[in-house]
């Protein structure tokens, strides 16, 4: 890495880290959870540090337990995989174009795109002078590291410390929620916002709590493809407006 590319990265990092610190706290409170439940599966400390490295799926690892104890099926472990996180087939829809010219960091930015991140990187307001792709790796880099080292913790303490773990599940619905506010108060425009919450609740009425995830991500992706033309008209026209306010 020569000396320009050194200073471009330090001055990504510098901006991607501060963006990153939500997370920090779900992800290690999680992450903790997560290593104690491995723990008491009965796996040691290094096998919670290679799963969160390799796999980097929250709420598949969790899955993942059960299938590496239930008997060996490895159809239905794809297939269980695919319906768990079909989301990121949307997601990964939805970063076509921010992911180009990335270069060498694309394939990494593509195995670490988790919901949090994609979160960040997809609405972010890169600061002027910062580049792009060095943003986007170190905020996906800085996630991935909060995740492993919550579960590696939490696998060494499983050891010695006994957990409570009910309603930690609730973290990360905390977590989503302080990032969508955070969204929101920095958009003028809401209606993008507006329309996933509209058609997420018409799609847990209609198909129920365990069934509407996929619905509703495929229904927003047609609705935001149909709209995005006058939704990107109506951004630029708000943000004229601000700029000449």
């Amino acid at each position: 890495m020569n000396d320009h590319a050194a200073t471009g990265a330090g001055a990504a990092f510098r901006s991607a880290f501060p963006v990153t610190v939500p997370i920090l706290a779900g992800f290690m409170f999680l992450g903790i959870a997560y290593g104690v439940f491995m723990n008491v599966s009965g796996f040691g400390a290094g096998w919670t540090f290679l799963m969160s490295l390799l796999i980097f799926a929250g709420s598949m690892e969790f899955v993942a337990v059960g299938l590496l104890l239930g008997a060996f099926n490895p159809l239905g472990a794809l297939l269980l995989t695919l319906m768990v996180n079909a989301r990121h087939l949307f997601y990964g829809l939805s970063m076509l174009e921010k992911y180009k010219g990335t270069g060498w960091k694309k394939p990494y930015l593509i195995f670490g795109m988790c919901d949090e991140s994609f979160s960040i990187n997809y609405a972010a307001k890169i600061p002027e002078g910062i580049d792009r792709g060095w943003y986007m790796f170190f905020v996906t880099l800085l996630n991935h590291a909060y995740w492993v080292a919550g579960a590696t913790i939490g696998g060494l303490l499983g050891s010695f410390v006994a957990f409570d773990l009910k309603g930690l599940e609730f973290v990360m619905t905390a977590l989503f929620v302080v990032i969508f506010m955070e969204q929101w108060m920095k958009q003028k425009v809401h209606d993008s916002a507006l329309l996933g919450i509209g058609i997420s609740v018409l799609s847990l009425i209609v198909f129920g709590a365990d069934k509407f995830i996929v619905p509703a991500m495929i229904a927003i992706l047609a609705v935001l493809t149909l709209t995005r033309k006058g939704m990107e008209r109506k951004t630029a026209a708000a943000g004229e407006g601000g700029e000449r306010a």
